[in-house]
């Protein structure tokens, strides 16, 4: 949406008010049927229909002279992005992947594998570990996600582990690594936005990062349990080849799309091979796994619609001003430039677009108050990602409730590694740590 397009109006925080009773009605209708314990308690009001719900007040309660046509039109122009668009199309292939990999034999395969060479003791700090590898080397944590939510929940299911550990240890592994990598979107946006360079900013983000990532791996290594290992372990190599060939590819820097798409290609060829299954079981498991995320998909399209209503009115104009005026003196500005990443982020649902808003006001800020540019970046990536660890309807999050069967409270509670890593960059800022010099 054009900068230039807002209503002639502006409602200020009053805008954000769709935003709000979407969150209070999902959340609170989850808890309570939570509380006198329903079961799939989030599930008696779907998050769609509550986004719906917070679509027909931003559409009806603002701007009434306006017609609710041009509305409507800012909402679809948004809610079918290209940037979404992208995602979703992203999200079906990861699914469909994951059903024909999962039919060919190479989900079993590849959990045997994991369950023989990770000791039972350390298999969800494992999972954190490996998680945060593959994401620092494709530099993408939704990707990761999408790759290692379905083997990181299998493995916890047939170790007898905690599910809700295994996922919450994915999506942080996943974060990590993305908050580290050099060609991660978010990297390129948040130095980019405050002229840092790559290096010295992950270096500063490193500094933060990895003793939050070690006491993360630590808990898990302490909550996780052991695993009790049922069966046989024995395994195939050639089943796990998809998998493999998706992990090198993307390593490799090949496009996640045509990588997703040469996997599930691998799938039918091996998995037809060794006789696991013939050509239309193949095809029909490939439109099971596309049908399993398209409700993800659905929710990112009505969000971002949602949101450019809310950047219509005013809202993100306000949220912007607000924090600007927050910042007096070094400790202050590190904290509402970090803030203001952290709640664009959780509003917008999108790091890479909070941190895109948030730059040029942290670049302002920042220069008056003497912030290194690898300092700025580093903020504001942190609490952009450290936001989305948390929200119930950020993609991972939705994932592990997809792939997982368990709800967003039973994720949340082993979701250590936001909160350990935002205390870990608080304590810096008050301590004033990692100073360095104006012109790094």
């Amino acid at each position: 949406m054009s900068n230039e397009l807002r209503s002639q109006k502006h409602y200020g925080a009053l805008a954000l008010l769709p935003l709000v009773v979407f969150l209070i009605i999902y959340v609170g209708v989850g808890l309570f049927f939570t509380i006198i314990g329903k079961d799939e308690a989030f599930n008696q009001l779907p998050r769609h229909v509550a986004i719906m719900i917070a679509i027909a007040i931003a559409w009806l309660a603002y701007d009434r002279r306006t017609p609710l046509a041009k509305k409507v039109k800012i909402f679809t122009e948004n809610a079918g992005s290209s940037g979404i668009a992208e995602l979703g199309l992203i999200l079906l292939l990861a699914g469909a992947f994951a059903s024909a990999a999962s039919a060919s034999g190479g989900q079993d395969a590849l959990v045997n594998m994991g369950l023989s060479i990770i000791p039972p003791s350390l298999l969800i700090p494992g999972i954190f570990a490996m998680s945060a590898f593959v994401a620092t080397a494709m530099g993408t944590s939704t990707g990761t996600q999408a790759a290692f939510l379905p083997i990181g929940i299998a493995v916890a299911q047939s170790a007898d582990l905690n599910v809700a550990a295994a996922a919450a240890a994915v999506i942080a592994g996943a974060y990590f690594g993305d908050n580290l990598s050099i060609i991660s979107d978010t990297t390129i946006a948040a130095t980019t936005g405050v002229g840092a360079n790559m290096k010295d900013k992950f270096k500063a983000n490193f500094m933060i990062a990895l003793p939050a990532a070690v006491i993360t791996f630590i808990i898990y290594a302490i909550v996780g349990g052991t695993g009790k290992i049922k069966g046989d372990l024995s395994f195939n190599f050639f089943d796990i080849i998809p998998y493999l060939f998706v992990l090198i590819a993307a390593i490799a820097g090949m496009n996640v799309m045509f990588v997703l798409l040469s996997g599930i290609v691998l799938t039918g060829i091996i998995g037809m091979i060794r006789g696991h299954l013939h050509f239309f079981e193949w095809t029909a498991k490939v439109g099971e796994g596309m049908e399993s995320t398209f409700s993800i998909f659905l929710v990112a399209f009505l969000i971002s619609g949602l949101v450019a209503l809310i950047r219509y009115y005013g809202g993100i104009d306000w949220i912007v001003e607000t924090m600007k005026k927050q910042a007096r003196g070094r400790k202050s500005a590190e904290y509402a430039m970090g803030i203001l990443s952290g709640i664009l982020s959780a509003a917008l649902v999108n790091n890479v677009v909070a941190i895109l808003i948030a730059a040029p006001i942290a670049k302002e800020i920042g220069d008056a108050s003497q912030i290194p540019p690898k300092r700025m970046a580093s903020i504001l990536d942190i609490f952009a990602a450290s936001a989305l660890m948390v929200l119930p309807h950020d993609s991972g999050m939705l994932m592990a409730e997809q792939f997982g069967n368990v709800s967003y409270l039973e994720v949340l509670q082993y979701s250590f590694y936001p909160v350990i890593l935002i205390l870990c960059t608080f304590i810096s800022i008050h301590l004033g740590m990692f100073k360095g010099k104006k012109a790094a």
